[in-house]
């Protein structure tokens, strides 16, 4: 199957007394935990059912498993020029025992690098110059920070922050600055980092732009394929007591190694977004995103392809000269515009002038699936669309879960598969090997529970599976956006009520009497229900009524919380929560786009003007209104450059290579306004957004 680094795996296997066939859908329930979860980014699932979610603005969410109730556990302050923000968060190994309380997070701290200037509407001094002198990138030279802090049970010690690792990052420019972290059983860290690379003017094949001139965040040699660089890498670490990190044996190069970072287990990964560990056997999961070509060019290379790959030895995958070890890229003279050699993946050179690291590469590593947009001859069940795999749990049976009270665990069937799952084609499959190491089938999973694009997803450890979802949309809070949770019921087993709540109004001067309601809550099994609502989050039911009033007497930001339960009690039956947030005083902002408009239409390298309209009960401070221009491709979007001010301009970029007519592309224009608060209220976001259309 081509050259590779990495041993047969032992991944997986069909154990004897597993049924030989999958539980009918019927016998799954999804139930939403968080149905306003920002723009979610990652979560993790705490030992005692507590699930702590991101976003990337920097927000840390705590669902609490007890009473549904979500609060806000941190603020991390992170740079959100095009995709940075906070990546990932991930709990420590030995979380809760002997003290080790510690939440692992990688994100982007602002430094000093340089931010749009509202006062100079014509220029966008945020945005890296895509020409010029390395003294002209020096000012958006910047880090990803790998870091932990000790959390409480309720919220995130900011202060007891400890910096362990940081990823250098070429700032101002898109893309491909995400992370993922694992753990293994012998507690080292793996952290995968995405190549920090612009890949709009590469025509969707190889970015290797050399030019002196150009912005080296136009060539992915000088990371991915840089021996000397934590970039387009999964880096492998093991943490220490006091914060910091030593080398744990095996990585792909040894301490000491000339022109090397001793840090890198694998490299030659473009945008590895999630990665997963199986620790009972050790081997890592990687997925890694394709780059956007659509078809086959004999003088550039292959078609976009995706890959999933499991991980027993340190490794090359080749990016970017090899999509997979058997298809390989041509080499591409950025100045003249003209194809050179073929890349040899056996024995890959990197000699750009940007690299820092050795000149020899190892060998590319075939990985165990790859695909493009087009039904694959060889993995049929991945069907057709956008390619953007992410690297799923493994599931590993535990009978004492599945016996326990109100028990939602999966069932044996699954024990031993591995989970791949995919973004853009709204899906969950499942992944057996065989005794030999040779991937046995791909199976539809929960196909028809819908999970809009999932971002995350992580079993916990009552055997249910967490899911993110991100929901079809730009760089927000999408309406499908949700932290939920699939259950195994069996069948004829015991559903968990879905909660439902309103309130009428929300948002008005105190004193505000709300009336609220439990209007469309169900049973799915008929069950008598009980009501319990906590009108200020406290923990302490005020009301056991299912539609009751109340009165809020003081200025404030309230969440209410209404716990459905059924078959009388919590221990023995199955309850779920919904939220109604409630405004006294400060009324959320309402932002609107004067210009453009919805469906207006425009060619890409287009200057486009905009003015947004924001309403609010406070005087508008145009300073606060923030513009993002996106590149929308098909349900998802690449932001390119962000601005401020109610008024302004933004140039479009050009995505080279692109027929926008054929691969369904668009510009979306955000827009998003965050006031200052008032009095006893935290401050309030609106947001906007408007799809242009590629003139035909």
């Amino acid at each position: 199957m081509g050259v590779s680094l990495a041993a047969v795996p032992a991944q997986a296997r069909p154990k004897p007394g597993i049924p030989a066939t999958p539980p009918p859908d019927s016998a799954f329930q999804k139930v939403t935990l968080n149905d306003n979860p920002g723009e979610p980014v990652d979560l993790a699932v705490l030992p005692n059912g507590d699930v702590l979610h991101t976003t990337r603005q920097g927000e840390v969410w705590l669902n609490d498993a007890e009473t549904g109730l979500n609060t806000l556990a941190a603020t991390v302050d992170v740079y959100e020029h095009d995709e940075e923000g906070l990546q990932s968060i991930a709990i420590d190994p030995n979380f809760g025992k002997r003290g080790s309380n510690w939440v692992y997070m990688y994100y982007s701290p602002p430094l000093n690098t340089p931010v749009d200037d509202p006062a100079t509407p014509d220029v966008n001094e945020g945005d890296a110059p895509t020409t010029g002198t390395a003294a002209d990138f020096e000012p958006f030279k910047g880090y990803l920070q790998l870091s932990r802090f000790k959390f409480n049970g309720s919220a995130v010690d900011m202060n007891s922050e400890q910096r362990m690792l940081q990823v250098p990052v070429d700032r101002g420019s898109c893309c491909h600055v995400g992370g993922d972290i694992v753990f293994d059983a012998q507690g080292n860290l793996y952290l995968s980092t995405g190549d920090d690379t612009n890949p709009f003017s590469s025509g969707g094949y190889s970015p290797l732009d050399e030019r002196p001139e150009s912005n080296p965040v136009f060539d992915a040699q000088r990371s991915s394929a840089n021996t000397n660089d934590l970039r387009g890498k999964v880096l492998r670490i093991t943490p220490t007591r006091n914060g910091g990190y030593t080398i744990p044996r095996g990585n792909l190069f040894r301490p000491g190694t000339p022109l090397t970072r001793p840090e890198i287990y694998v490299m030659g990964l473009r945008n590895p977004f999630r990665i997963e560990l199986n620790r009972k056997t050790g081997e890592l999961l990687i997925a890694d995103y394709s780059p956007d070509a659509g078809t086959a060019d004999p003088l550039r290379g292959p078609a976009g392809t995706g890959k999933w790959a499991v991980i027993t030895e340190p490794s090359n995958y080749g990016w970017p000269y090899c999509a997979t070890a058997e298809l390989p890229y041509v080499d591409y003279d950025f100045a003249t515009g003209t194809s050179g050699e073929t890349f040899n993946c056996a024995a890959p050179v990197n000699e750009s002038p940007n690299n820092t690291g050795k000149r020899k590469l190892p060998p590319v590593a075939q990985p165990e699936v790859w695909y493009s947009y087009d039904l694959s001859d060889e993995f049929p069940e991945l069907e057709t669309g956008g390619i953007a795999p992410m690297a799923g749990p493994v599931y590993n049976f535990d009978r004492k879960a599945a016996r326990g009270h109100a028990p939602v665990a999966w069932p044996k069937y699954y024990d031993g598969k591995s989970f791949l799952y995919e973004w853009t084609r709204d899906y969950i499959k499942a992944m057996t090997m065989s005794y030999g190491g040779e991937l046995v089938s791909i199976e539809n999973v929960v196909d028809s529970i819908i999970v809009d694009n999932p971002m995350d997803m992580e079993f916990g450890p009552n055997g249910a599976l967490y899911v993110l979802e991100y929901g079809d949309g730009y760089f927000g809070e999408n309406p499908d956006a949700q932290l939920s949770r699939i259950d195994y019921i069996g069948q004829g087993g015991n559903h968990t009520p879905v909660a439902m709540a309103s309130g009428t109004p929300t948002v008005g001067m105190a004193p505000l009497t709300v009336q609220f309601s439990s209007a469309g809550t169900t049973d799915a099994d008929g069950d008598r229900l009980r009501y319990a609502w906590d009108f200020n989050s406290d923990g302490v039911v005020d009301s056991r009524q299912p539609n009751p009033t109340h009165t809020y007497q003081e200025i404030g930001t309230y969440t209410a919380n209404l716990q459905v339960t059924d078959r009388g009690g919590k221990h023995r039956g199955k309850y779920s929560s919904a939220e109604v947030f409630i405004e006294v005083g400060n009324q959320a902002p309402v932002v609107e786009f004067v210009t453009p408009v919805a469906g207006q239409s425009f060619q890409f390298g287009d200057t486009v003007s905009y003015e947004v309209r924001v309403t609010d009960d406070q005087p508008v401070d145009c300073s606060r209104v923030q513009v993002t221009y996106i590149l929308g491709h098909d349900s998802h979007g690449h932001p390119q450059t962000s601005t401020t001010g109610c008024t302004g301009s933004i140039t479009t970029t050009v995505p080279e290579g692109h027929d926008p007519a054929v691969d369904n592309l668009s510009g979306v224009f955000s827009a998003s306004y965050t006031d200052a608060g008032d009095g006893g209220t935290g401050p309030l976001t609106g947001t906007a957004e408007v799809a242009l259309v590629p003139a035909p």
